[in-house]
């Protein structure tokens, strides 16, 4: 599916907001921690709106705003905060929303420290449960009482399946809760949750918005009233902002997201139909090859297989077996990665998660997929041959 043009032409977009003309051709980066005012009236009217002016860096900076305002374009949202990480994102929307007493329903596989979080937070009177199946029915058993957020990833985490948001969406509204989505996946190109009713959209900014493994970062994207209730309770007060530096990094980035999506896309697709074609590959899991997803349309290039070998001597011989792939744990840069949730000591674990034991996760890169297919190929020989 292309990606709208719209949507390139956002992407393509800098410039420093209130910038005289003519304009910078790249945002400047505004590296500084305050902003003077030219009286005190002013800066105290400026202190009554500190989520909309210039006060102090920890709370808005001019270059941080340009990649917020795009990124709130991109996902049809009224505001987006950028954060630290992806965490802090996802942490700033926990904290900042819910209290003790209040649960939340994880849907679909998810993002293991978001999993962490949760845990943690039940030290503070915040419940969750982790509900694998998918449909809107599965998910309106499994609301409680006191459920305020259910939690998304379309697709989920390590077997990609996709789900049904809107319908999941209106389950959720219907008993009074929010839904928040993980879109580090898709990215704003592929999937726009909030079209879709999802209230809050939340990204690893690290991923396809970097896109070259050289920043760490995180936003959140929803209403311009729930922002500012989120900004004043979890994004001033915990601190995990921003620097003007890595927002210029990312909105660089940006510029050819589109042409990296483009390609991400086409060459994983290439690498998963050949792993289809392989009997060492029990099964492929990519969004393509599942049910149809109504939100979704295209595909990034990460997705998983299961070696069907199946146990963790596979595993790690076909992983060291790989000369163009790296071995590492994010996704989403020019490099392509491979990485296992099967560590050799956590087959319990898996088993909860109803995932395979040889499951292997694939980052494809840009290196081009000739190249990416004949180095699986390889490897799989080798574990044909054991």
């Amino acid at each position: 599916m292309p990606i709208d043009s719209a949507d390139i032409a956002l992407c393509l977009e800098d410039q420093l907001i209130g910038a005289p003309a003519p304009q910078p051709m790249a945002t400047p980066i505004v590296q500084t921690s305050l902003f003077a005012y030219p009286n005190y009236d002013a800066i105290l009217e400026a202190f009554r709106a500190e989520s909309r002016n210039y006060v102090y860096s920890r709370g808005q900076n001019p270059t941080v705003e340009v990649l917020e305002k795009k990124l709130a374009a991109l996902e049809q949202g009224e505001a987006c905060k950028c954060f630290a990480s992806g965490i802090a994102a996802v942490s700033a929307v926990i904290m900042g929303l819910l209290k003790a007493g209040d649960h939340i329903l994880f849907v679909n596989h998810t993002y293991g420290p978001t999993i962490q979080l949760a845990r943690h937070l039940r030290r503070f009177g915040i419940e969750h449960d982790l509900l694998l199946d998918t449909s809107a029915d599965d998910v309106t058993r499994a609301l409680e009482p006191n459920t305020r957020l259910v939690w998304l990833e379309n697709p989920g985490t390590m077997l990609f399946r996709t789900m049904d948001i809107e319908a999941i969406a209106g389950v959720a509204r219907a008993h009074g809760a929010l839904t928040c989505i993980d879109n580090s996946w898709a990215s704003p190109l592929y999937q726009k949750p909030i079209r879709h009713g999802v209230d809050i959209v939340v990204h690893s900014a690290t991923k396809y918005i970097g896109g070259h493994s050289d920043v760490i970062a995180g936003a959140v994207i929803t209403t311009a009233e729930r922002m500012e209730t989120i900004f004043y309770r979890a994004f001033m007060l915990n601190g995990g902002i921003l620097a003007p530096f890595d927002a210029w990094l990312l909105l660089r980035g940006m510029r050819t997201m589109p042409v990296r999506m483009r390609q991400h896309e086409a060459d994983g697709l290439r690498v998963a139909e050949f792993l289809r074609s392989r009997t060492e590959a029990a099964a492929v899991y990519h969004p393509a090859f599942g049910e149809p997803s109504l939100s979704l349309t295209g595909h990034s290039g990460l997705f998983s297989f299961e070696i069907a070998a199946g146990e963790f001597e596979a595993v790690r011989t076909f992983i060291d077996g790989l000369e163009r792939f790296r071995i590492g744990i994010s996704w989403g840069g020019v490099e392509s990665l491979v990485i296992s949730p099967n560590r050799g000591d956590n087959l319990r674990y898996l088993d909860a998660q109803r995932m395979p034991h040889g499951l292997v996760r694939l980052s494809i890169g840009l290196e081009g997929a000739d190249a990416l297919i004949e180095d699986i190929g390889t490897s799989l020989d080798a574990i044909s041959l054991n």
